[in-house]
């Protein structure tokens, strides 16, 4: 358990090192690509960081030997949007909090948060039909599958044709491959990307594969511990994109980067889900996606009434505690 332990630490050191280098890069990409800020996080880091995830649904969904296999990857897509719509954005307010003083108290503007309200409607939206999916059963249920790629691609479409919030939030950093270059070659922007996304990869994967060691040494069964630990691990660069981007003062990449995540994880692990298995769930998915309704219904509120606080934000952290405790109830 010592070695599985330290594994963890240094695979988790190993995903924020790589993170520093891809945020990096992928504004360097918007860049090039003419893409609006908003794009950038919601679009293209989003995309690329939830890659770790998409694999763990992928894999057990579609090449499973049986039930138990593919009901890991079910789990793993109702996870992942449970992960985001607690812990990923409690870390936004926490690590607001403690960097305060440097962005002079501004945490999101009225025009961020209208749209960052509109992701979570539209992020409900998706997510109440695919758990309703889940309850009922009738043959042609896997052809809907379809729909929720479609939705995904017109909100990519939405997003690439939406502008800013506001002027940038602070001057672009060097490329970390060509610190000396100030207009680095298109080349060089997309192998740090690249490299750091394998690395990304590479980190996420040792990661969950220590958690499956973890696991039944705690007693817990494949399915529990693909729903509350392996997302942790897939939804890490996510959460430590935020960290980074937050410290740079850049609120409004780090809400777009995980509410872009959310929209990837209501749509194309569930569709993969839906097409690949019979896609019923269980009491204990069924109260992971209530959580997560809960967490975003009180973020959209909170968007509306304009009331949203990085110390109110920070709480939604405590959603994912509840439900980890509730699980042994369960």
């Amino acid at each position: 358990m010592i070695l599985t332990i330290m594994l963890l630490l240094a695979s988790a050191g190993v995903i924020y090192l790589s993170c520093e280098y891809f945020v990096n890069s992928i504004e360097w990409a918007g860049v090039r690509l003419g893409v609006s800020k908003n794009a950038v996080g919601t679009v293209l880091a989003a995309f690329g960081t939830a890659l770790p995830e998409s694999v763990v649904t992928f894999v057990p969904v579609v090449f499973g030997h049986d039930a138990a296999q593919r009901n890991i990857g079910v789990g793993a897509a109702l996870g992942g949007p449970l992960v985001l719509a607690t812990v990923a954005y409690a870390v936004v307010g926490v690590v607001f909090l403690l960097n305060r003083k440097t962005h002079n108290g501004i945490f999101l503007s009225k025009r961020a948060a209208s749209r960052l309200s509109r992701d979570q409607a539209w992020f409900m939206g998706i997510f109440v039909f695919k758990v309703a999916l889940g309850l009922i059963v009738f043959t042609w249920k896997p052809w809907l599958g379809m729909l929720f790629l479609l939705a995904y691609a017109i909100y990519i479409w939405h997003e690439m044709r939406r502008e800013d919030d506001g002027p940038t939030e602070e001057k672009l950093e060097p490329l970390k491959f060509r610190p000396q270059d100030t207009h680095p070659s298109t080349i060089w922007i997309l192998l740090q990307t690249l490299i750091a996304l394998i690395v990304i990869f590479a980190g996420s994967q040792l990661f969950v594969r220590q958690l499956t060691i973890v696991g039944p040494w705690l007693g817990m069964q494949p399915q529990t511990v693909a729903l509350l630990f392996s997302p942790i691990a897939t939804e890490l660069p996510e959460i430590l994109n935020a960290v980074i981007w937050v410290r740079q003062g850049k609120q409004s990449l780090a809400f777009g980067n995980i509410s872009g995540a959310m929209m990837i994880q209501a749509t194309i692990p569930s569709a993969l889900g839906i097409i690949f298995t019979p896609w019923l769930l269980d009491r204990t998915l069924v109260w992971a996606a209530a959580t997560t309704m809960i967490s975003i219904f009180g973020l959209y509120l909170l968007l509306r009434r304009s009331a949203l606080t990085p110390a109110r934000l920070a709480l939604f952290g405590m959603l994912y505690g509840l439900f980890a405790g509730s699980l042994f109830v369960i």
